[in-house]
């Protein structure tokens, strides 16, 4: 069988959200499945680290689609002439962009449908295009494949999708997630916090990770108890940042707040695992990845009570409202000052991590590709 597959967002450096959950199933099926051809269609020079196995075929499909107008050129005429091309049995599209204009048998992965809840928050032309085109897709694609309970039951109300037409394939966690040495903690502590204990968020910093109701809570943390605790705020700057750059440079306790960028996972899974504690009050996830990632470190989470967070968390979770300032201030307050609190929640994220794994991800990602061809 042959099998295409968009892989545009394998970035070398770049990969985040759906870059990693693309990396890490694809990776895992090709190796599982050395019986069957993967064809990778790239819009751009790619690394040879993605050619994950000898069944893999690396195809380079110009233009770089990275602009609504590109989005349709690629996906409306360059993908359907490539499918035909390679002779294709069915396509595999992870980043939730598909073609409307072949008729080989889609696998669509739509991590979520922010911008169905928070449009204010995404570029206009983006937006547009996601509005018009995203429930078309979901009604020609053959199967769907979701990232969690919550965007499944999204997708079914917002597109009205049959919803045994659509299946749950958790995110995993990368390997380099574990709980680090004591030696190792305060060696990250002293490289990235001035030997501090502190709190840690990663993510792309846009507006639907509430960075500046983050920040707002810490300045509130920090008026309370005024101890040494510090921010390490992980992530490139995405769009819509005017208001944190303002806060950046002008907020109360400002020194405290240490800003990292973007991190590859080798150093990252350094930075959470050396965390007193994860605190991600997003107002909107499919999934929320770093949510995982803290609890394999053993690093107890503060999220948010909404879409997905709950689901990922479980009882290692402390839940805020993520529009509440004071909230979000109340429970870094209670982590910090509450050793028996933190102690339950890390017990509790022993527990909870059992539920997810890439190796799992991969297989039922496999099962729902394979009901598309049925």
């Amino acid at each position: 069988m042959r099998i295409a597959v968009n892989t545009r967002l394998l970035l070398k450096g770049k990969l985040e959200g759906i870059g990693w959950f693309t990396h890490q199933t694809l990776e895992r099926m090709v190796q599982k499945h050395p019986e069957h051809e993967f064809i990778f269609f790239f819009d751009r020079p790619y690394d040879p680290s993605f050619v994950f196995a000898q069944n893999v075929i690396p195809v380079v499909v110009s233009p770089p689609a990275r602009h609504p107008i590109l989005f349709y050129l690629w996906f409306e005429w360059r993908i359907p002439a490539m499918l035909r091309k390679y002779k294709a049995d069915v396509f595999l599209s992870p980043d939730g962009y598909m073609s409307l204009s072949t008729k080989v048998p889609t696998c669509l992965v739509i991590h979520d449908l922010a911008f169905e809840h928070y449009p204010e928050h995404f570029v206009r032309s983006h937006k547009m295009y996601w509005r018009y085109y995203s429930p078309r897709f979901a009604q020609k694609a053959k199967r769907i494949a979701t990232v969690s309970s919550y965007s499944k039951q999204d997708i079914c109300d917002q597109y009205h999708i049959p919803s045994d037409k659509i299946d749950v394939v958790y995110n995993g966690a990368h390997d380099e997630y574990k709980p680090l040495e004591w030696n190792e903690r305060e060696a990250v502590k002293q490289k990235y916090a001035d030997g501090c204990e502190y709190f840690v968020f990663a993510g792309a910093l846009h507006p639907r990770k509430n960075i500046v109701n983050l920040l707002k809570a810490f300045i509130a943390f920090k008026k309370r108890q005024r101890s040494n605790m510090k921010l390490v705020i992980v992530g490139r700057l995405a769009w819509k940042y005017d208001e944190v750059v303002a806060m950046q440079q002008d907020m109360p306790f400002k020194e405290d707040v240490k800003w990292v960028g973007y991190m590859n996972v080798d150093e990252l899974c350094k930075v959470m695992g050396g965390a007193y504690a994860l605190v991600y009050p997003s107002l909107f996830e499919g999934f929320g990845i770093p949510i995982l990632e803290a609890l394999e470190c053993n690093v107890p989470a503060i999220i948010s009570d909404t879409s997905s967070m709950p689901e990922v968390a479980g009882d290692a979770g402390l839940l805020v409202d993520p529009t509440n300032v004071q909230d979000i201030a109340d429970k870094m307050q209670a982590v910090y000052k509450d050793e028996a609190l933190r102690a339950k929640l890390i017990s509790n994220a022993k527990e909870q991590i059992k539920k997810f794994s890439w190796d799992q991800s991969a297989d039922r990602l496999w099962d729902c590709l394979m009901k598309s061809i049925k």
